[in-house]
């Protein structure tokens, strides 16, 4: 029996109709290919503000899905008029369809691929995303999911690509001077950690978004649960009052941690107070490169 594989030709009749829908894909002018002649460079340009889905590596190494704002850009030449903006939609979309879930190693990947579609030579990426991680609580064992804020930002020149991570983690903070002052009771607030992580390539591999909120977390008076029973409420009051900490011990505490850190090669810590008996918040701010 005569056999034809379907994939090496399609039949006559919908062989015809392929070539019948086929539209004619007229000339059209590539505007901004043309040179300029004001002959000043920019130093970025690009879009921002675009969601899009994605999937992010976890320390356990599951992907977790997520939604994510991406701001892509790039420098241009002095003698280019202008960019190329759908490129940096299909490079998403590339990304998607790869299934490749999102780490800083990966990132510095995106940014090679970006440059090089683009033809330029510099290039910028940050991308926001809220980032889950499932909690136990300390007493009852219930476990919930609370959510951080993140931020894989990362630059490419001549080649050579470098990243950071940025986690806002919020926690309680209790005041030590309230306290010490007050015949019983001290006020207490949430408080917003952020720390923003600079890492090298090294043996020791890159530091994980969830290691960079564990460490904030235990040097806060107390961390914050997506669910408390009266059990769990009780200890975390109690921990926060035996654990006083001012704004400034904050900062300085998880200085001190990110100092001993051996993966992270510079950081930016900050810690804001949302004050209970103020009507504003306190503020402190350590920047250091190792």
């Amino acid at each position: 029996m005569n056999q034809r594989d379907p994939n090496l030709a399609l039949p006559h009749a919908a062989a015809a109709l392929v070539m019948q829908d086929a539209p004619d894909v007229p000339d059209v002018p590539d505007v901004q290919s043309r040179a300029d002649e004001r002959h000043i460079a920019i130093d970025r340009v690009g879009i921002r503000g675009i969601r899009h889905p994605l999937l992010v590596k976890s320390a356990d190494g599951i992907a977790q899905h997520t939604v994510a704002t991406f701001s892509m850009t790039v420098k241009l030449r002095e003698d280019a008029k202008g960019t190329h903006m759908s490129r940096f939609i299909e490079l998403l979309e590339a990304e998607r369809a790869s299934a490749i879930a999102l780490d800083t190693y990966e990132l510095k990947a995106l940014l090679k691929r970006m440059v090089a579609k683009l033809g330029v030579d510099e290039g910028h990426i940050a991308v926001s995303f809220p980032y889950f991680i499932e909690k136990t609580a300390p007493v009852s064992q219930v476990k919930s999911l609370l959510d951080y804020e993140v931020t894989f930002a990362g630059e490419i020149k001549n080649g050579v690509a470098s990243v950071s991570t940025k986690v806002l983690a919020p926690v309680t903070s209790l005041c030590p001077c309230s306290k010490e002052i007050s015949a019983y009771g001290a006020h207490n607030q949430r408080s917003h950690i952020t720390i923003t992580a600079e890492t090298a390539d090294s043996n020791q591999g890159s530091i994980t978004v969830d290691e960079i909120i564990h460490l904030a977390e235990a040097e806060a008076s107390s961390e914050l649960y997506g669910i408390l029973k009266r059990v769990d409420e009780k200890y975390v009051t109690e921990r926060a009052y035996d654990n006083p900490k001012f704004v400034e011990d904050l900062v300085r505490d998880i200085a001190a941690a990110l100092n001993r850190e051996p993966r992270i090669t510079g950081y930016t810590v900050e810690a804001e107070n949302f004050e209970s008996i103020h009507n504003h918040t306190a503020y402190a701010l350590i920047s250091r490169t190792k």
